[in-house]
């Protein structure tokens, strides 16, 4: 959450350091002081010093301060810091000692006072102020903005916290009315209440065991197989798929959802009521690897390669993870798709 409205505190920075300047001026001279402050003589002068200080306190404000002190790059700040030296008393020189001279006739500084060595040693007693009322202006303005930051991140952590709860409560009311319904039919319904523990089954895993990097191969097997099963309930038993398990599952672990990726690709894209041409799913696990392939003809108007965003979050998932100990292969054929894969167990 950042400040708002950051000119106004200027405003009020400058405005309590000019009242101050009068206070003190009132303080060394008198009333006469104020006076002479307000005249046409004392505006030019004090114009002049005030214009040339808020210069500078804006060039470090806006410049040198977020790019060098935010930065903790203290050796480019302090050339910086000298710059501005260097700007403050050549910006005042011209404008008093060129510009207004030019104009009214009178300058600022007299005689020996202009050399220089005097000049410019002399401003620099009256530059500091202004940078350092610039630098600890950002510092506090940058403070309080990492706290209101800090303190955001913290409401947003608690209202995900919420969110999470509140996520949670309709999981389980869903699992206890799916088991609610399991335990009314077992006995009249077997086959209808086989069905209910098997989509429980299923959504208990897409809820919280799909949340995890990595996965029991068994229960993705298993979820994979439900998967399947309510895809065949779905078109009646003339689902054209073949699927092939190879190899032992014990309890090996690998990425969840990966072999999911490719399951899912054959089901949305492929083409499943050709007797004559089914799918293919192939899973055949080792000792050390599981390879997943799969083979299906594209539906008409379905692109397999131009819907590539899966993939490459696929791919980049994999070297997160296996980094270059996996093999990868995507083929478009004609009016077939192929895809292969290969991972470490």
């Amino acid at each position: 959450m950042l400040i708002k409205d950051k000119w106004k505190y200027h405003v009020y920075l400058w405005i309590v350091v000019i009242g101050l300047g009068l206070i003190t001026d009132v303080g060394a001279g008198g009333w006469k002081a104020l006076f002479y402050a307000f005249s046409l003589r004392g505006l030019r002068f004090d114009g002049v010093f005030y214009f040339t200080s808020i210069v500078v306190y804006y060039i470090n404000f806006t410049y040198i301060c977020p790019r060098y002190l935010s930065k903790k790059r203290i050796l480019y700040f302090s050339l910086g810091f000298v710059g501005l030296l260097i700007l403050f008393a050549g910006l005042r020189y011209f404008l008093d000692e060129v510009v207004f001279k030019l104009l009214t006739g009178i300058n600022n500084y007299q005689g020996t006072a202009l050399d220089f060595q005097y000049y410019f040693f002399d401003n620099i007693t009256f530059a500091i102020p202004p940078i350092l009322y610039s630098s600890v202006i950002f510092l506090i303005f940058r403070f309080i903005e990492a706290q209101n930051q800090i303190m955001q991140l913290k409401l947003d952590h608690k209202k995900a916290e919420l969110s999470f709860l509140k996520s949670q409560i309709s999981p389980h009311f869903l699992f206890n009315t799916l088991n609610t319904f399991y335990s009314e039919l077992i006995d009249a319904q077997p086959a209808v209440a086989k069905d209910i523990h098997k989509l429980s089954d299923l959504l208990r895993f897409v809820t919280y065991e799909s949340g995890e990097e990595f996965i029991e191969l068994k229960k993705e097997i298993a979820f994979i197989k439900d998967y399947i099963y309510f895809y065949e309930k779905r078109f009646e038993n003339e689902l054209s798929l073949e699927f092939e398990l190879k190899g032992e599952v014990k309890h090996q672990t690998i990425a969840s959802l990966v072999l999911m990726h490719f399951i899912e690709n054959v089901f949305k894209h492929g083409v499943l009521t050709d007797k004559e041409d089914p799918a293919k799913i192939q899973i055949h696990i080792q000792n050390d690897s599981i390879r997943i392939s799969t083979r299906n003809k594209i539906q008409p108007s379905v692109k397999y390669m131009e819907a590539g965003i899966g993939v490459e979050n696929l791919k980049k998932r994999l070297d997160t993870i296996y980094d270059q100990r996996y093999e990868l292969y995507y083929a478009e054929e004609g009016d077939y798709f192929s895809a292969n894969l290969s991972i470490p167990i």
